[in-house]
């Protein structure tokens, strides 16, 4: 059988729900991956300004994830336009242009500079320190995120994904003000705030102290964060966290993802985010399940009659 691995994400239509995490992809990956198979394009995070990033070491493995201090190293908006826009035009999936900025007044203004062709959506990365809020990010608070997004929102016709952090005590919540902002899809989500120490300098293993966790480590926390959301909110949810594998992608789907990111695993198979689709493929023809879009949100939380639950079971 064809499965049909169509889905509808704020605003677009992808041929297939796997797409790069924003900061794990760039042009050079087009020698190892046949980047027309991929639902979309999400760029690095693009800032105004120029931006050299944090200081060394930016990177630490732990078992099971990635601790990364990178800072957002950016080369402006005048070397994206002249030279990253046109390299993906000459490709298929639709582009998804991540940004960031200190202000809510900075994010309109790059959305709005931003909106011209060849560019599919917007994917504010308000996990950012925020200037506004003593550094905090936009995402940690419902206020916030509403008064960042509602700025974008005006800024911007095309398609506007929001990528919100987990380190919040209450996502959903955010989430909603995201939604009710004008948000077309949310992003579940940034990396986990964390640490690593080196045993033989008694020192932080990266510059900064403290970075980001991303990795198969993370997938339990984040999934969990992907359902309340789809659960709290009517937009699509993109799942972001530890994917590795078809499976992976596929709990997420079932969770309530309309669509999943692939960032770490990337760096240790530059060919995974091909190898999830054909796993998602293959998946749904040893089920008969026609359509991908009909994993989205089918997890089972409640007793069912038996015959409802046929669906789920292996083929023989």
């Amino acid at each position: 059988m064809t499965v049909d691995l169509a889905v509808g994400i704020g605003g677009l239509r992808l041929a297939n729900p796997v797409m790069p995490a924003s900061g794990t992809f760039a042009e050079g990956l087009d020698k190892a991956v046949d980047f027309d198979r991929l639902g979309a394009f999400v760029t690095k995070t693009i800032t105004r300004e120029l931006r050299t990033g944090n200081p060394l070491p930016r990177v630490v493995e732990r078992p099971g994830g990635l601790i990364n201090s990178i800072g957002i190293p950016s080369k402006g908006v005048p070397y994206f336009l002249a030279h990253t826009l046109p390299y993906y035009g000459r490709f298929r999936p639709p582009l998804v242009v991540s940004i960031s900025a200190p202000t809510a007044e900075g994010f309109a203004s790059l959305a709005a500079e931003l909106t011209r062709p060849g560019i599919a959506a917007i994917e504010a990365n308000i996990s950012c320190p925020n200037i506004e809020e003593d550094g905090k990010a936009f995402a940690m608070r419902a206020a916030s995120t509403e008064a960042v997004v509602r700025q974008l929102r005006a800024a911007t016709s095309l398609p506007l994904w929001v990528k919100l952090t987990p380190n919040t005590g209450d996502l959903p919540e955010v989430a909603r003000a995201a939604e009710a902002a004008g948000a077309d899809a949310l992003v579940v989500a940034n990396t986990i705030l964390a640490m690593a120490i080196d045993l033989q300098t008694f020192r932080p293993s990266l510059g900064s102290v403290m970075g980001g966790l991303s990795g198969p480590a993370v997938k339990p926390i984040v999934l969990r964060q992907v359902f309340q959301c789809a659960q709290a909110v009517d937009i699509p949810v993109i799942g972001c966290g530890g994917i590795s594998t078809a499976e992976d992608a596929i709990e997420y789907l079932l969770a309530g993802a309309s669509a999943v990111q692939v960032g770490t695993a990337t760096f240790v198979q530059p060919a995974a985010m091909t190898t999830i689709i054909d796993g998602i493929g293959r998946f749904c023809e040893k089920r008969d399940i026609a359509r991908v879009a009909d994993l989205i949100g089918a997890v089972v939380t409640e007793e069912a009659d038996q015959p409802d639950l046929a669906w789920v079971a292996p083929a023989e």
